[in-house]
C-alpha cells in the first residue's frame, strides 16, 4: 500500500503501520504516528515523514445497521463506497458526500467533508451520532454531543490529531431510487452563477457549477450550472464499476498544460448546445464524476499538483471569486475542473471545520515549482482580504500566518492533540515540531 497524498506533492516515501483491529492498542514505535485512511487528502495533512502513518485499512467491518432508522455503526476504515454498496439496495444513502466515494468514514469525520447540498444538509459531521477515540495512553473515549463533547468538537475537522477513531455511528437518509433527476444550465457570466444559485436553493438539494477558468472579459466565470434531486421512484441499484477506466502509469511530465487546458475547457463548455439540458442519471456520474477514471491524479506527472480550495464569505462572495478568476485568467494557469458552489449558514460542529456560509471555489494546478507557489500566494491575498479561508484537507502550502488567522481555534485543537500524533501539515502551519505541546 502506497502511503502518499492524492496530489503527489510534497512527495516522499512514508513508513506505514497497520492497526490490526479496533480492539488493538495504538502502537508506540518511538516516533510520532498519524492516522491514515485511503490517502485521498490532496496535501500534507495525511503525511508524517518524520514518523509513521497508521493505516485503518483493516478496520473495514460493519458493526450494526438499523434498516428502520438508517442508523449505521461501522469501523473507521469502511469507505463511503462500502456504505453505498451495502445500504443503497435497502433504500438508504449518504446524507452528505464529497466528490469521491473512496474516502473512509474516519477520514470524512477528520476533515468534516461537505458536498453539493451544504445549504440543506450541512457537512458530514451534522449526521454523526458518536465515535470511539483511541488515545496513545490506552484510553478510549466515547464521544458525542452529550458525552465528551469537547473531544467530539475537536476531532471533527481535527485532521486525525486527537487520536485514532476506531468506530463511528452515522445517520443515513432514505431514498426511493438510486437515480438523480438533474438539470444542466449553460450560463455565460459569473453573475449568472450567483443568480442561478439563489433561484435554485429552495427547490434543488444539490447545486454545483463547473467553470471555464481561462475565459476572460465578459465571459469570465462562464460554465455549466448543475442542480438535482433524488428521483422519487425507480431502481435501487449499485453501480457495478466494471466500465471504469484507469490511468495506468504516471508520465514524467504533466499532461495538463496551457494548450490542453484551453482545448479541454473550450470543448467542455460547448459540449452542451442548448441552454437547459434535463436528464436522469445514476448516483455515480452525478456525485463522483472523477471516480469514473481511476488514478486520474497521475495525469499531472511526477511532480504532482496542488488543489486550491477556498471559501469566500457570502457578503463578498461574488467580488472575491471574480478577483480570483481574473488573476487565474490573466496568468493563464488554469484547471481542467474548476468547481464553484454555494454553502449555507448551517453552523459547523467542529473546531476546525472548513465549511461556512459563502462560495467555495476549488481548482487544481500542476506543480511547476516557484511559479506555482508564487501564484497561489497571490490568490491568498484575495482570500485573506475577503475574510475567507483555505481547506486544510486540500492544502500543501498555506502560510502559517494565514492558517492561524483564519482558524483561530487551532490552539484549542493543539491542547487536545494526542502527544504521540503529528502530521507534516501541523508542523508547517503551527511551527510545533515536538511530540507534544
Amino acid at each position: 500500500m502506497a502511503f502518499q497524498s492524492w496530489g503527489g506533492y510534497p512527495y516522499g516515501e512514508q513508513q506505514g503501520l497497520f492497526l490490526p483491529g479496533r480492539e488493538a492498542a495504538l502502537p508506540t514505535p518511538g516516533k510520532s504516528v498519524l492516522p491514515f485512511g485511503r490517502g485521498r487528502s490532496y496535501g500534507d495533512s495525511c503525511l508524517n515523514h518524520e514518523g509513521f502513518v497508521l493505516s485503518s485499512k483493516r478496520l473495514d467491518h460493519f458493526i450494526s445497521f438499523d434498516e428502520k432508522t438508517g442508523l449505521l455503526q461501522c469501523e473507521a476504515g469502511v469507505t463511503l463506497a462500502d456504505i453505498i454498496r451495502a445500504c443503497l439496495p435497502r433504500g438508504w444513502f449518504l446524507p452528505v458526500t464529497p466528490g469521491t466515494q473512496y474516502v473512509t468514514v474516519a477520514g470524512a469525520i477528520a476533515n468534516d467533508v461537505h458536498g453539493k447540498n451544504h445549504h440543506r444538509m450541512g457537512s458530514f459531521a451534522h449526521h454523526l451520532e458518536s465515535f470511539e477515540l483511541l488515545r496513545s495512553d490506552g484510553s478510549r473515549l466515547f464521544c458525542s454531543e452529550q458525552e465528551n463533547s469537547d473531544w467530539f468538537a475537536a476531532t471533527i475537522g481535527g485532521l486525525g490529531l486527537t487520536g485514532f477513531i476506531t468506530r463511528a455511528t452515522i445517520s443515513l437518509r432514505p431514498v426511493a431510487s438510486s437515480q438523480i433527476n438533474s438539470e444542466s444550465i449553460k450560463y455565460r457570466t459569473l453573475s449568472d452563477f450567483f443568480e442561478l444559485s439563489q433561484q435554485s436553493a429552495d427547490d434543488y438539494e444539490y447545486t454545483v457549477a463547473w467553470l471555464d477558468c481561462l475565459a476572460g472579459g465578459e465571459q469570465l466565470g462562464r460554465g455549466h450550472f448543475i442542480r438535482g434531486n433524488h428521483a422519487r421512484s425507480g431502481p435501487l441499484t449499485v453501480a457495478s464499476g466494471q466500465q471504469k477506466k484507469s490511468i495506468p502509469f504516471t508520465p514524467p511530465l504533466s499532461l495538463v498544460n496551457k494548450l490542453s487546458l484551453k482545448a479541454f475547457n473550450t470543448l467542455y463548455y460547448h459540449r452542451q448546445r442548448q441552454y437547459l439540458q434535463q436528464s436522469q442519471c445514476g448516483y455515480e456520474p452525478f456525485f463522483y464524476p472523477l471516480d469514473g477514471v481511476l488514478n486520474w491524479n497521475r495525469i499531472y506527472g511526477r511532480k504532482g499538483f496542488l488543489q486550491y480550495q477556498c471559501v469566500i464569505p457570502q457578503a463578498v462572495a461574488e467580488d472575491g471569486v471574480r478577483e480570483i478568476l481574473q488573476r487565474i485568467s490573466k496568468a493563464g494557469l488554469g484547471s481542467f475542473l474548476v468547481v464553484l458552489k454555494m454553502m449555507g449558514d448551517i453552523r459547523s460542529r467542529g473546531l476546525l471545520s472548513f465549511a461556512g456560509e459563502g462560495a467555495t471555489l476549488a481548482m487544481d494546478f500542476p506543480m511547476q515549482g516557484a511559479k506555482t507557489l508564487d501564484f497561489l500566494t497571490r490568490l491568498d491575498e484575495v482570500v485573506s482580504q475577503a475574510g475567507g479561508r483555505l481547506y486544510p484537507a486540500k492544502d500543501a502550502r498555506m502560510p502559517a500566518e494565514l492558517f492561524q488567522q483564519t482558524y483561530p481555534a487551532w490552539q484549542q485543537l493543539e491542547s487536545k492533540r494526542d502527544p504521540a500524533i503529528m502530521s507534516d501539515f501541523w508542523r508547517r502551519v503551527t511551527g510545533i515540531n515536538g511530540e507534544s505541546a
